[in-house]
């Protein structure tokens, strides 16, 4: 089966526009809460169960 982007979960701000790749995406999953990856690496990931804190330092 194969797997557009639409459905791959993975969504970014929509205050990134769409136009560039410095981009961060996210995709809440199953056994680990977050996926974090970068858009212009899409095949690395990070997974984090601190979110709340990876949200606070993006704002500071």
């Amino acid at each position: 089966m194969n797997v557009g982007p639409q459905d791959t979960g993975w969504f970014k701000s929509t205050y990134s526009g769409g136009a560039n790749d410095n981009c961060v995406e996210v995709r809440f999953t199953q056994g680990n809460p977050v996926a974090i990856r970068d858009s212009k690496n899409p095949t690395a990931t990070l997974t984090t169960p601190n979110w709340p804190q990876f949200l606070t330092t993006l704002t500071r």
